[in-house]
């Protein structure tokens, strides 16, 4: 049997993309906001705020970094994941942590071939995509 009958492969969506990296940073801003109004010394709001913003700024790089080497996702039926890079070249990667996915929607937190760790948001529908279909019944039976 072939294994493409056994696996699923998903484009992410540059809006979904997009929607990611701006909530990213609302939330920095916001989190920064929240730092600076704490009641204590200045110097200690200050130096909280920098490494916040420092830490968002770490993720919102990775993400970007990740999402410039995947072109495509690819899961097969014994739970390995691969990522077609621009190079048109697949890669191997492991779902992380923090990863769930639901009816129409999932959030998969990867570590591709670098080391680098970072999250996409896929969504799909069930009866008009063969593999949305077939990742969730992946996900089921290789234990999320």
């Amino acid at each position: 049997m072939s294994s493409t009958a056994n696996s699923a492969e998903l484009q992410p969506d540059s809006r979904l993309r997009r929607l990611v990296a701006c909530s990213g940073l609302l939330l920095c801003l916001a989190g920064a906001v929240v730092i600076l109004l704490f009641p204590t010394d200045l110097w200690m709001r200050l130096a909280t705020c920098a490494l916040w913003v420092a830490t968002c700024a770490r993720e919102q790089w990775a993400s970007r970094r990740g999402w410039a080497a995947c072109r495509k996702l690819r899961f097969t039926g014994d739970g390995r994941i691969a990522i077609l890079g621009a190079d048109q070249v697949w890669r191997p990667a492991r779902r992380e942590s923090g990863s769930v996915l639901l009816g129409r929607v999932g959030w998969i937190r990867l570590r591709d071939h670098r080391g680098g760790v970072f999250g996409e948001l896929l969504t799909g529908d069930g009866r008009a995509s063969p593999d949305w279909r077939r990742l969730q019944v992946i996900w089921r039976h290789v234990g999320a």
